[in-house]
């Protein structure tokens, strides 16, 4: 075969008919019900993301209208001259149109001055136009009078991958159709078919690989397979696709997820340098930690059989060993900050180091307490410490709900404290001056406070029985009235509280715990 007529996998095995269609069968029961009963809109809008069939269900829904020779299951013949010449994209009667590179009023108005001429040998003309969201808003204005009202026999097919930046007036005048993804097992058949057609070996969990890199794209899946086929001489392995796709093996994860419990965490470093010196790409790297990830939440969530999961026998082994090692919730948390590392790591400078750093975040997640737990601990913790700190005395006066020092030893002839401030702050009578002094007692250490109790400044002076003088019998000093305490806006009577603490010294311990200890808090 010449180099000149080869044709890329993409183009030879584009579906010719609707049962080659896959994945979209809703969407080609109505298009055939459309031909079979006769009704027929103006125009119709085909929405869905890249490599899902839009313009190849413009092309089948065009040949069909214009087949001479349309079989009792309303599927196109493809053997008639109209069919042959759409096939190979030389209809007169059949126009498609780059919305991308003819966008403007201009190129609009030249499709108004023409829609008025009938059709050459078909029986409607049509204009495919993809990528219609490119068009200008002036070019989608000037059309919107031919689309609502078009001759008889013209049809209009529009293709996009974001109908949101189509202007309603247009949306109302379509019949909208979005396009599913292409579901992986369809894939994987579609191109077992290919192989089998090209005679070559392909494993099937090479297959499998590709397909679940292409994401629901039925075109990127053959774009990649006609790369691998290129790439690889003999049978296709899931080494060479692997290699060929610049994607690591599944055996990697699960020697994390072993080093990490068993906390050697030299073993982030050499997996990043095992990625750099294989020149592997850090999102496809952090791509296949992800899927990891999901899988194992997968299968503890739904088990074994759960439909969800694409792996072999042999796999769901190794994942029913390694979902043993992980917790729901610590699966939720690190896909949840895989995700944002991977789009910090696009922007990184130092992707290496960046990427040694999430290796180890995620190893060290089998050591890190979950919040629900360290909060509970102490809770726990709090609880134990107020059972064994002494409960506070009823205080029998509101100046009872400030901290005052221990009463001095009993003494003959006491006078009140206010006396033996102002006897310190005056000399005192020269009897009194010369009187024995007597031996100072111990003071009885101050009662324990609580860890959240407030301290009261108190007035240091000693008093005379404190430096071992007797008080004189003879002066009676009567006690200065002190003012009733003030009370405080923000404080809270201790008669009220009995030992209680306010709830925001708690909402203070919770959140230190769960912020600033980041779940540090050691296992006992």
């Amino acid at each position: 075969m010449a180099h000149s007529d080869y044709q890329v996998i993409a183009r030879k095995f584009r579906p010719q008919t609707f049962k080659d269609v896959m994945g979209q069968e809703a969407i080609v029961t109505t298009l055939k019900n459309a031909i079979k009963f006769n009704r027929l809109a103006q125009a119709y809008l085909f929405c869905g993301s890249r490599g899902t069939g839009k313009t190849t269900l413009a092309r089948l829904f065009a040949k069909a209208l214009n087949c001479q020779q349309l079989t009792a299951d309303h599927e196109p013949c493809n053997q008639c001259a109209s069919c042959r010449e759409i096939t190979s994209g030389s209809s007169l009667d059949v126009l498609e149109i780059d919305g991308a590179s003819h966008r403007g009023i201009e190129d609009i108005r030249q499709i108004n001055e023409t829609v008025g001429y009938t059709a050459a040998s078909g029986q409607y003309k049509i204009y495919i136009i993809d990528e219609v969201h490119m068009l200008t808003k002036e070019a989608f204005n000037a059309l919107l009078k031919t689309l609502e009202e078009p001759p008889p026999k013209v049809k209009f097919f529009f293709a996009t991958t974001e109908p949101f930046k189509v202007l309603p007036t247009i949306l109302s005048r379509c019949q909208r159709f979005n396009l599913n993804r292409i579901p992986l097992t369809q894939i994987v058949v579609k191109l077992r078919h290919i192989a089998h057609q090209l005679q070559v070996e392909v494993e099937e969990e090479a297959l499998r690989l590709v397909a679940q890199r292409a994401e629901g794209g039925l075109r990127d899946a053959e774009s990649l397979f006609d790369q691998i086929l290129a790439f690889q001489e003999g049978p296709v392995t899931v080494a060479s696709v692997a290699s060929i796709l610049g994607l690591m093996p599944r055996a990697i994860y699960f020697e994390l997820d072993q080093a990490g419990k068993r906390g050697e965490f030299a073993k982030a470093f050499e997996m990043t340098q095992r990625v750099f010196s294989e020149g592997k790409d850090l999102t496809y790297f952090l791509e296949g930690l992800i899927d990891h990830l999901r899988q194992i939440l997968i299968f503890k969530l739904s088990g074994r059989q759960s439909p969800l999961l694409t792996l072999t026998e042999s796999e769901k082994d190794q994942y029913e060993q390694t979902a043993l090692l992980y917790t729901q919730e610590q699966c939720l948390d690190l896909i949840e900050y895989l995700l944002e590392a991977q789009g910090q790591l696009r922007l990184s400078s130092f992707g290496k180091i960046s990427l040694e750093a999430i290796l180890l975040h995620v190893m060290r997640s089998h050591f890190r307490l979950p919040i629900e737990q360290l909060v509970r601990r102490l809770s726990e913790l709090e609880q134990a410490i107020d059972k064994q700190a002494p409960a506070p005395s009823e205080p029998k006066s509101p100046q009872a709900a400030t901290y005052s020092p221990p009463a001095p030893p009993p003494v003959k002839n006491v006078v009140p404290a206010a006396a033996h401030v102002a006897a310190v702050i005056e000399p005192p009578p020269k009897s009194i001056a010369n009187a024995t002094p007597s031996v100072a007692k111990p003071l009885s250490p101050a009662p324990a406070l609580g860890l959240f109790d407030s301290f009261v400044s108190v007035d240091p002076t000693p008093t005379l029985a404190d430096l071992g003088k007797k008080s004189p019998a003879v002066q009676q000093v009567k006690p200065i009235p002190q003012p009733a305490p003030q009370k405080m806006a923000n404080s809270t009577p201790a008669s009220t509280d009995k030992g209680k603490r306010p709830l925001h010294q708690y909402d203070t311990l919770l959140h230190f715990a769960a912020v600033e200890l980041d779940g540090r808090l050691q296992k006992n």
